[in-house]
């Protein structure tokens, strides 16, 4: 009951991803990205465990499709799993359980990959690397959100959409982008309000973090924390 795009931002290193579920809380359990390293994404019959662990195998070197492979193994239903992931040189790999019995499938092109299970249709997922390489918006996150809109249009779920998140990781130990939507219709557009909202302090929250000394107070700011 989900879709994703995840990505390797070839000009920065960030890694991130872009999803949406018709299940609550879809950003707390299936989209994993550590700085410098990669991204895992565990859907259907999601085993959160799979994403801490997927993220260790490949700090310690593994490859994306090492790391499939490694988690596929060791899973107590890999049958009913569905895996993807993306390495430090931005190599995909994806894996889908033979007991799945919805739609699903996945696609892979430049530093990118997408999987979604309980699809409209199989070409959702390509749907959404094309529309994630063909943006031509200035931020990362605006792709990955475009390639997002892309899975949408292309027929999304069976079921509605009900929740969205995004998560970028660039060069520190915490997301610099961390942002989900739960329990409402078309999840994807109050996702990009929330971008469109916190775009503008991003790099504040960076700055608060390693030189607290140097910000100014924004005054009369919701923002502000």
């Amino acid at each position: 009951m989900t879709f994703s795009i995840a990505a390797r931002d070839d000009a920065t290193g960030m890694f991130g991803i872009a999803v949406a579920s018709s299940s609550i809380a879809v950003g707390n359990r299936c989209p994993w990205a550590k700085a410098g390293t990669g991204l895992v994404l565990t859907q259907h019959r999601t085993d959160i465990r799979s994403g801490p662990l997927g993220l260790d195998l490949l700090s310690q070197g593994f490859s994306a499709q090492e790391t499939v492979n490694i988690l596929v193994a060791g899973s107590d239903a890999p049958g009913l799993r569905q895996f993807a992931a993306l390495d430090e040189q931005g190599r995909a790999a994806f894996f889908h359980g033979p007991d799945i019995e919805s739609i699903h499938s996945g696609a892979s092109g430049r530093h990118c990959v997408s999987v979604g299970n309980f699809l409209a249709n199989a070409g959702v997922s390509q749907a959404m690397v094309d529309g994630y390489q063909a943006s031509r918006a200035k931020t990362f996150a605006e792709r990955l959100l475009d390639g997002l809109d892309a899975g949408v249009a292309a027929g999304g779920e069976t079921q509605q959409a009900m929740a969205a998140a995004l998560l970028i990781v660039d060069r520190q130990a915490w997301p610099l982008v961390d942002l989900r939507v739960d329990f409402e219709p078309e999840p994807e557009r109050s996702l990009r309000r929330l971008w469109n909202a916190y775009e503008p302090v991003v790099e504040r929250f960076v700055t608060q973090v390693l030189l607290p000394d140097t910000l100014k107070p924004l005054i009369n700011s919701p923002l502000t924390v």
